[in-house]
C-alpha cells in the first residue's frame, strides 16, 4: 500500500509594506510652532501679571471715601473709627470680614455688611439693635425683641423702657436658655400691650418674671400688681380691658389685681405700699 503524507499547506507570499520616511522636518517645524506658542503664552501671562501688579499698587485704587448706609443711633464717624479703615488702603488689601468683625463689637450693631464699590470706596450698612425693655440683673442692661441682653446701661441711656425684674442672674450664666425663655415670655406680654389702648405700654413701669407663678405686671400709676401668670394673655387683657376704665380712678386704693380665674377679673381692695408712681 502507498502510503500518502499529509500535504502541508502552501503560504502565499504577502506584499510587504514599504516603511515611510519619518517627516523630521515637519515635526521639528511643529515642534517649533508649539514652542512658540507657549513662549508667547508665558510672555503674555507675565505681561498680564506685572500690569495686574502695577494697576492694582496704583493710587487709582486707594480707598477714597466710605459710605454708612442704615445708621441711626450711632454716626457715620463712629462706624468708621469701629471699621478700622486707614485713609489710603489700597481696596484689595482690605479683609471685609474682620472689618464686619470689629464693627459688630460694639453692642449696638447686630450685624454689619461690607463691600468694595470700585474703584475706591467702601461702603458699610449695619443693622442696629432696638431697645425693646431694661432687664434688673443686678445691673440694669437693654434687652432686644430677640432675649439677647446686649448692653448695660450708662449715664447716657434713656431708662424710659419697661423695666423686666424677678430673674435671677446667676440662672442666666448657668442656663441661659432658661432665662431667655422668660425673657421671651415678659417681651411676648409687652409686644402683646403694644398693640392696646385702653391699657397699653404707657400704663406699665414694671413686669416681674417668676419662673413657676409666671409675670406680675406692676402699673405705672401707682404701681398695682396685675398677676397675669404664664399663659393666654390676650385672652386675660381683653378682660382687664373692660374694667379698667372703671378702675383706674382708684388704683391708689387697689391691693392687686388678679387675671388668673377664668372668666374673671379679681380686684384686691386694701392698703398696701406704693409701687411706680402716683
Amino acid at each position: 500500500m502507498r502510503r500518502y503524507r499529509q500535504s502541508t499547506p502552501v503560504r502565499r507570499n504577502r506584499p510587504r509594506k514599504q516603511k515611510r520616511p519619518v517627516p523630521w522636518r515637519y515635526l521639528g517645524r511643529r515642534v517649533l510652532q508649539a514652542l512658540a506658542v507657549v513662549a508667547g503664552s508665558a510672555a503674555l501671562l507675565l505681561g498680564a501679571g506685572q500690569a495686574a501688579r502695577m494697576l492694582r499698587d496704583s493710587e487709582l485704587f486707594m480707598v477714597a471715601a466710605v459710605q454708612v448706609e442704615n445708621h441711626q443711633r450711632l454716626s457715620r464717624e463712629e462706624v468708621v473709627a469701629l471699621s478700622d479703615i486707614a485713609p489710603g488702603t489700597r481696596i484689595f488689601d482690605l479683609d471685609l470680614n474682620l472689618i464686619g468683625s470689629k464693627i459688630s463689637e460694639n453692642p449696638w450693631v447686630a450685624a454689619a455688611r461690607v463691600q468694595r464699590v470700585f474703584p475706591n470706596e467702601v461702603r458699610i450698612r449695619i443693622e442696629e439693635r432696638t431697645p425693646q425693655a431694661i432687664v434688673r440683673l443686678g445691673y440694669l442692661y437693654y434687652v432686644d425683641n430677640n432675649g439677647e441682653i446686649f448692653k448695660m446701661l450708662d449715664a447716657r441711656d434713656r431708662l424710659d423702657y419697661p423695666l423686666i425684674s424677678g430673674i435671677d442672674r446667676q440662672l442666666m450664666l448657668d442656663h441661659p436658655e432658661q432665662g431667655r425663655e422668660l425673657l421671651l415670655g415678659a417681651l411676648g406680654l409687652l409686644q402683646k400691650l403694644a398693640e392696646r389702648r385702653i391699657f397699653g405700654l404707657d400704663q406699665v413701669s414694671e413686669l416681674g418674671v417668676d419662673a413657676h407663678q409666671g409675670i406680675t405686671l406692676y402699673t405705672y400709676r401707682g404701681g398695682v400688681p396685675i398677676r397675669f401668670g404664664q399663659n393666654g394673655y390676650r385672652t386675660k387683657l381683653d378682660r382687664l380691658e373692660r374694667v379698667y376704665q372703671e378702675l383706674q380712678p382708684r388704683l391708689a386704693a387697689i391691693d392687686y389685681v388678679d387675671l388668673n380665674v377664668v372668666e374673671r377679673v379679681i380686684v384686691k381692695f386694701g392698703s398696701r405700699p406704693v409701687r411706680g408712681r402716683s
